[in-house]
């Protein structure tokens, strides 16, 4: 057992002997440690159902002592993987065969040791349309709520949805390289950049400039009480919110912050800041125990690391396995484990959570949000490409994705579940309609929601989910959406692995890729006439010529190695955008 721990390289049988033989006939395991690798690994380089075909031929050409170890490793899978079973049926037929090829042979004793039907269902986990509960008559207002009760409900919410993620989606993220058929991977990922995108409209919201200071003092000491708990990832989508441009080109509301708030900003951003390859959140979140809440984002990124850097097999002939790989992997997604086991001390108010999740469940887009900042504070006629402009932090938004303008199919139905949402929440008398009481409770929560003589076409008083869902309608309609899809590409060499942005495979070094001059974007030359990602033309300065460069980034997911793969930009004035659209997904918690 010890000997196939050391080696660098072993054959898949090998493996399989190795892990049968670590149980005695009594069912005594010596050393978990190769057993629970393999048992998890596996799929790298064997798919579960032939593991299992595996296991049954050894079973009918073996001792019976071997069948017994055989069994107890079966048994000890089920155990420790109960979803593999549950979600892969081809699986548990071949589990089934062997236990009733088992009792076939006379053997019932030891067919009693495998029990696949008694494997919990893990479709309830996997539900991507979960209800909303019934709302109670509630005042539960953000203005209203302390730093440390929302920071607590932002972690309860966020690790509910991390604990969904399963071995299975992490394998299909690193093997596809995206978030492609991986809807519960999908939705962690949208939920991090609602949470960045509430926090903008949040600020935002408020007319005056001390009003914006203080939500932004708020939530500066919301992300003190997020690293209080140990909740790296939720920090990031906090930090990432506050430092994003629509927020820091606010001079006017940056001006009125107190040196207490900036030293504790700036304290945020340098642990979460992505210089050294996040090296000081690596060393703190190292030092943490009990729960703690890791930045999926930068793990994400070490599994497809370590992917592209090793093959699966440390032989041309595929024959033998590279554990080095294995164990580098397996390391990291023990780790990610140990934490969905580790839940945090927090009881959450179902109220709140409800109305937290209502106020996420909005869709505006980067040039909306853009365009408010602008509102809020135009831009000054003095500017200056001198060097008073502060460096914007180096926050990597992993989880961020570029989108074109909406499908109205789409977007419609993302505007009826937002509506229906509301009317859950909001509809304390559960009349089917939204009174002028009730609609200022909304807006506290939707910033630059219209007057209510806006939506009410009647003039009745009361708002009906068809007049909110036609407001909505309208407003998106309306939009004024001037960027294009016309790229101007040219050939490249890769020096390094870099990601298509439409069908996000790996371009690997030395090999050509196309790269739009305007914009930045990356893709293979056939997937050219169909990138689906905007090209962010640069529009001018209105005190000079120079172009405003515009950030564009269309990854859903973390390039391929410990740094971008794009050269990085600069600001050159202080309105330069980022692209922080979340995706349109039509699901809650």
């Amino acid at each position: 057992m010890e000997s196939v721990l050391l080696d660098q390289a072993v054959s898949v049988d090998e493996l399989v002997d190795a892990c049968i033989k670590a149980f005695d006939d009594e069912g005594s395991l010596n050393d978990a440690s190769l057993v629970r690798m393999f048992l998890m690994m596996h799929p790298w380089y064997l798919s579960s159902s032939d593991f299992a075909k595996k296991l049954l031929h050894k079973s009918q050409n073996c001792s019976a002592s071997c069948r017994s170890q055989i069994c107890h490793l079966v048994k000890y899978w089920i155990g420790e993987f109960p979803a593999e079973f549950d979600l892969n049926p081809d699986l548990a037929e071949q589990i089934r065969c062997l236990k009733e090829l088992l009792k076939q042979n006379g053997d019932v004793r030891r067919s009693l040791l495998i029990d696949i039907d008694s494997i919990p269902s893990y479709e309830w986990k996997r539900e991507l349309n979960a209800s909303v509960q019934k709302k109670s008559k509630t005042s539960l207002l953000f203005d209203h709520l302390d730093a440390s009760t929302l920071a607590e409900h932002l972690t309860y919410m966020e690790y509910k949805s991390f604990c969904k993620i399963l071995f299975q989606d992490y394998h299909s993220f690193v093997m596809h390289g995206c978030t492609v058929d991986n809807p519960i991977l999908e939705r962690f990922i949208t939920l991090f950049n609602r949470v960045s995108q509430w926090i903008q409209m949040m600020v935002l919201s408020k007319p005056t400039a001390q009003q914006r200071a203080n939500v932004i003092t708020d939530f500066i000491t919301v992300g003190q009480r997020l690293l209080e708990l140990q909740n790296f990832n939720t920090l990031m989508a906090v930090v990432g919110g506050l430092s994003n441009s629509s927020i820091s080109r606010l001079k006017d509301t940056q001006a009125l912050l107190s040196n207490e708030s900036r030293k504790l900003f700036e304290g945020l951003v340098e642990l979460i800041t992505s210089s050294g390859n996040y090296s000081r959140y690596r060393q703190r979140f190292s030092e943490s125990a009990g729960f703690r809440f890791p930045i999926l984002g930068v793990h994400l990124k070490d599994l497809i690391a370590v992917h592209v850097a090793h093959s699966d097999w440390a032989d041309p002939e595929k024959t033998q396995v590279n554990l080095t790989k294995t164990k580098q992997l397996y390391a990291i997604l023990q780790e990610l484990a140990v934490i969905q086991s580790t839940p945090p001390d927090i009881h959450a108010n179902p109220d709140l959570l409800s109305l937290l999740i209502v106020s996420l469940d909005q869709y505006h887009t980067e040039e909306e949000i853009y365009q408010l900042s602008l509102q809020r504070e135009p831009r000054s006629l003095k500017l200056s490409v001198s060097g008073s402009n502060p460096q914007s932090p180096q926050i990597e938004q992993w989880a961020s994705s570029v989108q074109s303008k909406p499908d109205p199919v789409i977007l419609n139905k993302h505007i009826e579940k937002m509506v229906e949402s509301v009317f859950k929440n909001f509809d304390t008398d559960s009349d089917g309609y939204i009174t002028q009481k009730e609609f200022e409770s909304i807006r506290n929560n939707f910033p630059y929601l219209s007057k209510l003589d806006d939506l009410d076409q009647h003039q009745n008083g009361r708002i009906s989910k068809v007049q909110m869902i036609e407001y909505f309608g309208k407003a998106s309609s309306t939009l004024n959406c001037k960027m294009g899809f016309v790229h101007t590409f040219t050939p490249r060499n890769c020096i390094k692995p870099t990601v298509c942005q439409h069908c996000s495979g790996i371009m690997w070094a030395f090999t050509k890729r196309y790269k739009c001059q305007v914009c930045g974007v990356s893709c293979h030359k056939d997937c050219r006439s169909r990138l689906a990602v905007e090209c962010r033309k640069r529009a001018k300065s209105v005190s000079f010529d120079s172009p405003i460069p515009q950030i564009s980034r269309s990854l859903s997911f973390p390039p391929p190695t410990g740094k971008n793969t794009e050269p990085e930009c600069t600001d050159i004035i202080e309105e330069s955008q980022e692209n922080v659209e979340p995706e349109v997904l039509d699901d809650h918690l």
